[in-house]
């Protein structure tokens, strides 16, 4: 048995902490994404009112 094939204590915590900073990370994206979704929409319909308006 070598020292890599040891279970070392802080190596699973360091598994957990990266799991849970992807998880975080993962939804900063998906909080991002939505957030640029609702700005498209809200330019779209402000562009189609706008250009209704003119005729």
């Amino acid at each position: 048995m070598t020292v890599v094939d040891r279970e070392l204590p802080g190596r699973q915590d360091a598994a957990q902490v990266a799991s849970e900073r992807a998880k975080r990370l993962r939804g900063r994206n998906l909080a991002v994404l939505a957030g640029l979704i609702g700005l498209v929409a809200l330019f779209y319909g402000i562009t189609v009112v706008r250009m209704s308006m003119g005729h």
